[in-house]
């Protein structure tokens, strides 16, 4: 499928060109950021009307998702220029420690959880979000903070509190931002909730945001539904394409061989699992008639796209 809605062209005008929310859906690059690397690093060049407004052509969209690869393996925005003009992409993690530039966000945004300071974790998340898309911030920054501060906490005497602290704040920040991303968007709806035993729900929220760039339409319920609930309710979620389950713990074997095969029976959209339980499980939840999307946010929503095209062509055909 495309990132709009299937069946659905992307919006353009005659002369092929596409305005800047349209770009934002198809890459998955907020227009607060297209404009950062317009502005400070000449990356992009668009097209203006007479009133000002950007417009890009598929030369620009190819460019722009060249750009995204290119941050997704360590690449530094500041030298993106320099790696397109030299037409190469190189190796994942080619760059060295001391120039990568999530090191440093992650010292930072650490060092402020640990003072327990709120506006110096903002303005470092703020300063990362304006120069990369948010697949690439939750990847490199926010994710593996959180596991960090997961792991360590009891190596430090405020180590829980430095925890809660930290994912309540991501917990407002990503909710405040979800309800400000999917305002105006139209693209498909999905059902979105945790397994159940699963207590967070951060990592279905970070899902559900990269899939808001990507104009789709997350219904949230959450962490502590039974599963029987969500089958109902995403049975009168109009227009909904897919269910999404997130987990990060081991089901139980009633879940996995009684609950989530009801699930998956009652619907009559296909039932997705992210998180470690899609690594961890993955032959149990294919044996429910669930489909894994893995733990990496980026490749899940890579799985997502492609299973729900495949479907869309099967049901043309």
């Amino acid at each position: 499928m495309s990132q709009d809605e299937p069946g659905k062209a992307p919006a353009r005008d005659d002369e092929g060109l596409y305005p800047i929310r349209t770009v934002a859906s198809l890459t998955g690059v907020n227009p607060i950021t297209l404009r950062a690397w317009e502005r400070r690093y000449g990356l992009i060049r668009p097209h203006r009307t007479e009133k000002g407004h950007r417009l890009y052509t598929q030369a620009d969209i190819d460019l722009i998702n060249q750009v995204v690869q290119l941050l997704e393996q360590g690449i530094p925005i500041s030298r993106v220029r320099h790696r397109l003009e030299q037409s190469t992409v190189p190796a994942e993690n080619g760059e060295a420690p001391d120039s990568d530039p999530w090191h440093l966000f992650r010292l930072r945004m650490h060092h402020a959880v640990s003072r327990f300071d709120e506006a110096a974790v903002d303005a470092t998340y703020n300063e990362a979000l304006a120069l990369y898309p948010i697949d690439t911030v939750t990847r490199r920054l926010l994710m593996p903070l959180l596991r960090e501060l997961g792991e360590i906490w009891q190596q430090r005497d405020s180590g829980i509190a430095e925890e809660h602290f930290f994912a309540t704040y991501l917990r407002n920040k990503l909710g405040a931002r979800f309800h400000h991303q999917t305002q105006g968007n139209d693209g498909p709806r999905l059902v979105a909730a945790c397994l159940p035993e699963e207590r967070h729900e951060l990592g279905l929220m970070l899902f559900a945001l990269s899939a808001a760039a990507r104009n789709y339409r997350a219904v949230m319920f959450g962490a502590d539904i039974p599963l029987s609930q969500v089958a109902l309710a995403g049975q009168r979620v109009e227009g909904a394409v897919g269910v999404i389950l997130s987990s990060s713990v081991s089901p139980s074997r009633s879940v996995l061989e009684t609950e989530l095969p009801a699930l998956v029976a009652a619907m009559e959209i296909p039932v997705f699992v992210g998180g470690e339980t899609a690594v961890r499980q993955h032959d149990a939840l294919v044996r429910a008639g669930a489909i894994p999307l893995g733990n990496e946010i980026p490749a899940a929503l890579r799985r997502l796209e492609e299973h729900l095209a495949s479907d869309s062509q099967e049901t043309v055909d």
